[in-house]
């Protein structure tokens, strides 16, 4: 007789945090579903949950350590794999100093408990100022936003999109990312819920699937949404629309004072420059302003532009301006189970600079943009070795084909990661931790920005292999080489933080939160109660935050216009004065339900059938160049050329171009060296690691200038 059992747990593949029903028979999984009972996602799954089956079970996974010696990979037991890389690391250091090696963290490592709870410790070990992260190629905007505005860089109000009555979405296609710094699942349904109560807006380079969903879609020329802000802020005020409410109690300053700020950007000014015409922007201001509970949004699109600090201070301004933050329907505060922001840094920035271009770091890390030129360029504190966490900058980070070169000429390369991709391949160690469905898994980040406060826990659904390691076993492990405990108390702690380990210290954060019980230890929520309720507990819709939602010691919002609006000189250089040749493109990114940044493209049954790494073009613009559907383009920007397949359609506006995030699996060397078909080329070796939002260092991968080219050559004449 079979074995046959369902677990429950959460999907870690993104940050809509659906729960999910998996069943298996005899130590085989034979169906993931969604989890009917969960109260957060309702049965909710996309295509992407069964990933989860095939990086268990992918033979091509890397299960041991790995060193490179002659070219040739070699495994290694733990304890030596260790000892070697931790000796490495110090010889370098030893010899050319703390910053000589670089630190790259990956997104994934924030879908991880393990990573999330416990790399402190090897972070501080490593003793480098040269950190990077995918954050400043993608959310880096929002963190500094909300640093300065509500006092913490992880105090981020989401949508009420439970609740709202008109959803205004700038840049962002949540029916493919399932949410973006709003985890929501089921995300199709509420967004139907929301046109019945009122109306859903879209405003996108792109006719998106969010798009087609919505009751308006409106172009906007890349990188000039932070034109059509101005101008929208402009119509509050002249046409008397400000409305402060509530939150008027908490602002530092009086937002009135903004109104000659505003005067010069009228709808008539931006117009052609942004694609939208004045009468669609004021008409979109006013039926904001009339609906009950609205709420404006902005996600990706905005964010990784050349004003994107600036464009997602304006949407805050704007829901400010309009009463709609801190309101039911608005921008929302959450009250997670696990008060992370109380265990974590409020932010800080500019405490250092890059060593080559003088970039600001923000909360310790340096803008990943710089970071080909800390490796190439020689001098004192040069990058010479890499520790590359669960990431791939190769494919993620602008000109990856300068990392890629780059990455060749490092003295060391440790990769902590289960393949070898187009980043590490350069390795000389490669650390494999186990798959997500051989951890523990509870959503510590995402529950922060989770549209309604829930919390929901899962023990691995299977063992760890004797011969496995968890990241932050691996993590761990390191820190204990690189900076042994000098005295019994140290030594008593670390032990005590390897017998805890995520659970332990999940315990601890749980009955600290505020639902924890406080002193009574029988009352609240616990971790035993939470390994008690597989399909999670719903903790409630989200509720106005006392203070008006500020982290600051003075309880204010403060609104730091010299900050922000400084930025408006460099606004009117670029596109008053602005030159652009008859043949440049605007390049744009887009993403795939089916796809997850460069995660995924290992599972076969996620990337089988028809090409979606095309590049997408209007119908005018196709006629123009003598383009047809399906033919061979060459797409170059100042950094390099792709060839790729066009699919031409008129949900692209005209003079915009768009690329799929993530793919280029055809170097050679890696595990993920895919068929012809499923290869794809990466966007990255034709974004512009100069190219940078100047108010943050965030890179610049949305309106990036590009020259399109028709190819005489077919597919299958490329293959």
């Amino acid at each position: 007789m079979s074995a046959s059992k369902t677990h429950f747990r959460t999907c870690n593949l993104c940050e809509a945090m659906c729960g999910i029903a998996i069943k298996v028979d005899d130590g085989v999984i034979t169906s993931i579903k969604g989890d009917n009972d969960d109260s957060f996602s309702r049965g909710h799954i996309c295509p992407k949950a069964i990933a989860l089956k095939d990086l268990y079970e992918d033979p091509d996974r890397i299960r041991r350590p790995l060193q490179k010696v002659d070219g040739e990979w070699q495994e290694l037991s733990w304890d030596d794999a260790l000892d070697k890389v931790a000796a490495r690391i110090s010889s370098l250091q030893a010899e050319h100093g703390n910053d000589a090696l670089g630190v790259y963290l990956g997104n994934p490592n924030v879908h991880n408990t393990g990573a999330t709870l416990m790399s402190g410790g090897v972070l501080r070990a490593l003793k480098t100022k040269n950190k990077f992260s995918a954050t400043s190629v993608d959310q880096l905007p929002h963190h500094i936003v909300s640093w300065k505005l509500f006092g913490h860089q992880l105090r981020i109000p989401v949508p009420d999109i439970d609740n709202t009555d008109h959803f205004l979405m700038f840049g962002a296609n949540p029916l493919a990312s399932n949410g973006s710094i709003m985890s929501v699942a089921d995300v199709k349904q509420r967004l139907k819920d929301v046109r019945k109560r009122g109306k859903l807006v879209v405003v996108d380079p792109r006719r998106t699937a969010t798009a087609e969903l919505a009751d308006a879609h409106h172009f906007v020329r890349p990188g000039s949404d932070v034109l059509v802000l101005l101008a929208m802020l402009n119509v509050l005020f002249s046409d008397k629309l400000v409305k402060l409410g509530t939150i008027a109690e908490h602002l530092d300053q009086d937002p009135m004072d903004l109104e000659s700020t505003f005067a010069a950007y009228n709808p008539e000014k931006v117009a052609a420059l942004t694609g939208m015409s004045a009468e669609v922007i004021r008409g979109m201001v006013h039926d904001f302003c009339a609906a009950s509970q609205p709420v404006m949004y902005g996600r990706l699109g905005v964010s990784v532009q050349e004003f994107g600090t600036l464009t997602q201070y304006l949407i805050m301004l704007f829901n400010i301006l309009t009463g709609r933050l801190n309101s039911v329907g608005g921008l929302m505060f959450t009250k997670p189970a696990v008060d992370i922001l109380a265990q974590s840094g409020r932010g800080n920035m500019g405490r250092f600079h890059s060593r080559v271009r003088g970039l600001p770091e923000f909360n310790g890390e340096l803008p990943v943009a710089t970071l080909a030129e800390e490796i190439t360029t020689p001098g004192a504190g040069q990058i010479k070795g890499m520790m590359l966490i669960a990431g791939n900058p190769v494919i993620s980070t602008p000109n990856g084909e300068q990392l890629d070169r780059a990455f060749e000429k490092l003295d060391l390369l440790v990769a902590v990661d289960f393949y070898i991709n187009e980043s590490s391949r350069h390795a000389d160690f490669i650390l494999p931790p186990v798959s997500p469905l051989e951890r523990e898994h509870y959503d510590v980040i995402f529950n922060v920005l989770a549209v309604r406060n829930n919390a929901r826990y899962a023990e691995a659904l299977f063992p760890r292999p004797a011969d496995g390691r968890h990241d932050w076993e691996i993590l761990l492990g390191l820190q204990d080489r690189l900076q042994p405990a000098h005295n019994m108390k140290e030594k008593l702690a670390r032990k005590a933080m390897q017998r805890m380990g995520p659970s332990g210290l999940l315990a601890v954060l749980l009955r600290k939160g505020p639902y924890g019980g406080g002193a009574n230890p029988f009352s609240g929520l616990s971790l035993s109660k939470l390994k008690k309720s597989p399909h999670g507990v719903d903790l409630g819709p989200l509720q106005p935050a006392a203070a008006g939602g500020s982290y600051h010691r003075d309880q204010k919002l403060h609104l730091e216009t010299d900050f922000f609006l400084k930025d408006l000189a460099r606004v009117n250089t670029r596109f008053f004065n602005r030159n652009s040749g008859a043949d440049t493109f605007l390049l744009i990114g887009r993403r795939d339900v089916r796809s997850n940044n460069s995660w995924l493209h290992n599972s076969h049954r996620l990337v089988k059938g028809k090409d979606r790494c095309t590049a997408l073009i209007n119908p005018e613009d196709a006629s123009h160049l003598n383009i047809e559907d399906g033919q061979w383009l060459r797409v170059s920007s100042r950094v390099g050329s792709i060839d790729l397949a066009a699919a031409v359609s008129d949900e692209m506006m005209p003079g915009v171009i768009s690329i799929p995030h993530g793919w280029g699996h055809h170097r050679s060397g890696t595990q993920w060296q895919q068929a012809e078909a499923h290869a794809g080329v990466s966007v990255n070796d034709l974004t512009d690691e100069m190219h940078i939002d100047e108010l943050s260092g965030n890179a610049v991968l949305n309106g990036v200038p590009v020259t399109v080219q028709a190819l005489a050559h077919t597919p299958a004449e490329a293959v």
